[in-house]
This record gives C-alpha cells, structure tokens and sequence, in this order.
C-alpha cells in the first residue's frame, strides 16, 4: 500500500479539501484524488523526515494558544492600521536564541510566528540557534523573546523532543 499510496492519510485529506473547495461530485473526488495521489507522490519523492511526536497531549494547548494569539493579534493589528497617523509604532527585528533543534517543530513555529499578524519569520540561523524575527509594533524586545521562548518553544520541545 505505501508503493502505491505513501501517505494515505494526506491523499484522503487533500482529496476531501478538493472536493470541499469545489462543488461536490464524482468528477471533483476523482480529480482530487488524483491530484492528491500526485502530489503525496511528490512528497514521498522529497523523502521528508517522519516526525517523531512526544506529547500529543500538550498539542490542543499550543493549538487553543495560537489561536487566541492570532485573535487577538489581528485585533492589536487593526487598531494600529485603523488609527493611521495618530498611533506610535516602532516596527524593528529582534534576535531571539532558541533550544529548538528538531526541524519539524522549527517548521510549526515558523508556521505560527508567519501566521500570527505583526509578526513575520525572516531567518533562521541553525549553527547558532538564533531566529531573526520582524515586528510590526515593537515595544519591549524582552517580552517578545519571552514570548516566542516560554509560549511556543517550550510547549513545541515538549511536542517534539
């Protein structure tokens, strides 16, 4: 099956997402399907590393946090936008060292730092362990690294290593 199929899962889950996107029919699911069987072929091709999941329980609280960032990030961003001139804002990059090594979870944070509004992932330095990070309304430096450390990194290490 996995000659054939490398990731199933991923193959029924985009296949549902296509038919999802478009109007449901058995054209669409057998057109998803292929697309989906192509692109997971893909993907076995690149031959990704397996990731290796320490703590499924921690994973519905770094989902509830990030969510509630986002919120209230898109939020924060808004006003700024909104008040135009009259607001005061620094934007600026911050260098945050990180412990984080597994490149799966490396991956997730980059996913939810990009997602997050007012924040953008711009480089990573694997030899020193340092991100480079833009902030769109920079106010404390230290908050921010203690913000991406004992937020995200601590619950991502327990998650993945």
């Amino acid at each position: 099956m996995s000659r054939w199929l490398p990731y199933p899962l991923l193959t029924l889950s985009l296949t549902a997402m296509w038919v999802l996107l478009h109007r449901p029919s058995l054209d669409h699911v057998l057109l998803g399907g292929v697309i989906a069987a192509a692109a997971t072929w893909a993907l076995a091709r690149l031959q990704p590393d397996k990731p290796r999941l320490q703590n499924w329980l921690a994973m519905p609280k770094l989902l509830g946090i990030v969510l509630y960032d986002i919120v209230r990030s898109n939020i924060a961003v808004a006003r700024i936008i909104l008040q135009g001139g009259r607001a005061k804002r620094t934007s600026g990059f911050i260098v945050i060292p990180l412990d984080l090594r597994d490149r799966t979870a490396l991956s997730v944070l980059a996913v939810i730092v990009t997602a997050t509004p007012g924040t953008a992932w711009v480089e990573f330095d694997p030899a020193h362990g340092r991100l480079l990070l833009h902030v769109f309304d920079l106010v404390d430096e230290a908050a921010w690294q203690a913000l991406i450390k004992h937020r995200y990194e601590r619950l991502l290490m327990e998650i993945f290593e």
